[in-house]
């Protein structure tokens, strides 16, 4: 049981985390603000390079569960099955997650301030956007399956 609309975002998601980054990259080029005054250290960036590698790894797994499963990726198509394993397991949004690790770990490379003060905006737009759209589609979708997830889950980690 699904239905034809999906859940009806018009644009891909991933695009509110690079609006956000952008904009925080054109402040940091007007006001320049560094996450660490003096510069990058060598611990900044190991974590700079774990989040942003944990992030990716989070999406492509996540992803690769989407193909697997036959089911829509983008959020202006329907959604043939629930992915309830892997990541699926632990957060009901494992790409956004990804996706935030990403944003946090580029932000810490550049030592750029500004990205991470416009990240709770980031996650607002996200969540009113996005987020509440496909939960709203998911439980027309998919009904006591879904709610019963929700549960289960938690929406993020």
């Amino acid at each position: 049981m699904h239905h034809s609309k999906g859940p009806g975002v018009p644009f891909p998601p991933p695009f509110v985390f690079v609006l956000g980054f952008a904009v925080g990259a054109l402040l940091q080029r007007v006001w320049p603000l560094p996450v660490i005054p003096g510069g990058r250290s060598a611990v900044a960036l190991m974590l700079a390079w774990a989040l942003f590698l944990l992030g990716g790894g989070l999406v492509a797994w996540a992803l690769s569960l989407f193909w697997r499963a036959r089911t829509a990726v983008m959020p202006n198509r329907p959604a043939s099955s629930l992915v309830l394993v892997g990541p699926y397991r632990f957060s009901r949004n494992p790409m956004y997650t990804g996706l935030t690790g990403m944003y946090l770990g580029l932000a810490f490379w550049l030592n750029a301030l500004w990205p991470l003060l416009l990240l709770p905006l980031v996650l607002l737009l996200l969540w009113k956007a996005v987020i509440q759209n496909e939960e709203r589609y998911l439980s027309t979708a998919f009904g006591d399956s879904y709610a019963d997830y929700c549960r289960r889950v938690r929406r993020w980690l």
